[in-house]
Parts: structure tokens; C-alpha cells; sequence
């Protein structure tokens, strides 16, 4: 993970120096910023490989900051850092195009392992883009690795996190896919946060797969999830 680009977004100046710090100890290349306004500065002046947002920012909320950087980046992974433990704040963070959420107080090693896992998925991803392979699910055309699902003439291109748990289902296709395996796999844990946020992106594939009434994610009582076509 030498050289990996992290924009750190935290206005908690304590804090955000022994972040710095641990991640640079470790071969991160680490861009700070405090504001909003300085975080998109530093976005464009470094296009970093990962980003560590703040929820709670003195100039707006990062959630904001996460949506627009999803109008310009699919790929860069998002990690939001906050306070905030309501379900409806994870929901809204993952909404916004976040892949993971780390409650504060946290310990640096569990950011880094975070990290490190969103980076690897993320990376190999990207190096596999040029081999898509096309599957067919009913009336749709989905392209992995690059994420891009297709209804005819409209194409959706799809975070990384949607296009591996709806891959993960379509391995399985016609069979129920155990919940905690999803967990494990993407999330590394299956506490209530990481389950909150599964939710929210079965949801999400639920609502791209709609306009084929054949196509269908179920809810498996006591198991998991089942993609039948």
C-alpha cells in the first residue's frame, strides 16, 4: 500500500494529526484538509486513491461533500469518521456513496485494516477493468468488472461495493446467499452498522432492477438474500 494517495478530511486538528501521522508511518502519501471548500482543493490537486471524510465539517456536512465527489468519481473509495450513530446517519452516509463508516472514538489500527481492504478490492478492480465479462438477467445486461448495468439504451455505471455484492449474488443466482457471508466479505464484520449498510445497498440494486418485473433480490427468512431471474 506504498505510495496510495489518502485525502484525510477532518477539522479535528488532534485528531487528524495522529491519523496523519500513523498513515504515514505506514507509506500513505497523506493529503489533509480541514474545510469542504479545501477538500475539493485537495481533491483535484492530488486525485487520491481513498478518502477519509469527516461527517461534521464547520463550513457543511460531509455526506454533501461525498455526493458531488459521486457525480465526478465512481471508484475512489469513501470512509466516513463521525460521531453520529443514528440509523438513519449510516443510511444517509451509505446513500450518499460511502463504502464504509467508522463511529469515533476508533483505534487507528482498525482505520488502517479499513483502509487496506477498501484499497485492495478497489485495486483489483480496476486492474481487471478491461476484461468484462456480460451477464444476462432477464431484460438487463450487467458488465463485471466495470459496473455497468444496462436496460436497453439506458446504462447506469455502478459503485464498486453495488457491482461486487450484485456479482456475489449473481455467482449464486437462484440460490440464497448467506447474510453474514456478504458481511464478512465486504465489510470484514457483521455488526449492526455494517448490517444497516448491506440494507441500504440491496435497496439501492433493488430500485436499478425494477423495470424487469422477472428480475428479483429476495429476502431469505434466517438466510440471506436470493437472486432469481
Amino acid at each position: 500500500m506504498k505510495n496510495k494517495k489518502v485525502l484525510l478530511v477532518e477539522d479535528e486538528h488532534v485528531l487528524a494529526e495522529i491519523v496523519r501521522e500513523s498513515l504515514e508511518s505506514r507509506g500513505f502519501i497523506v493529503s489533509h484538509a480541514e474545510t469542504i471548500k479545501n477538500a475539493f482543493d485537495r481533491y483535484y490537486e492530488n486525485r487520491p486513491d481513498i478518502i477519509v471524510l469527516d461527517v461534521m465539517l464547520t463550513d457543511g456536512d460531509g455526506f454533501s461533500f461525498a455526493k458531488q465527489i459521486r457525480n465526478i468519481d465512481l471508484e475512489v473509495p469513501v470512509i466516513f469518521l463521525t460521531s453520529r450513530s443514528r440509523t438513519q446517519d449510516v443510511v444517509e452516509g451509505f446513500e450518499s456513496g460511502g463504502n464504509d463508516y467508522l463511529k469515533k472514538p476508533f483505534s487507528i489500527e482498525e482505520l488502517i485494516v479499513r483502509i487496506m481492504a477498501l484499497l485492495s478490492r478497489n485495486g483489483l478492480i480496476i486492474k481487471d477493468r478491461q476484461i468484462a465479462r456480460i451477464t444476462k438477467l432477464g431484460e438487463y445486461r450487467f458488465e463485471y468488472p466495470n459496473g455497468i448495468l444496462s436496460f436497453f439504451e439506458n446504462r447506469r455505471t455502478l459503485t464498486t461495493r453495488e457491482s461486487e455484492i450484485l456479482q456475489m449474488l449473481l455467482i449464486n443466482k437462484n440460490q440464497a446467499v448467506d447474510r453474514k457471508s456478504i458481511l464478512l466479505s465486504f465489510w470484514g464484520n457483521d455488526d449492526y452498522f455494517s448490517g444497516r449498510s448491506l440494507d441500504v445497498f440491496i435497496a439501492k440494486l433493488r430500485r436499478y432492477l425494477k423495470e424487469d418485473p422477472s428480475v428479483a433480490i429476495l429476502n431469505i427468512r434466517g438466510q440471506g438474500y436470493k437472486l432469481i431471474y
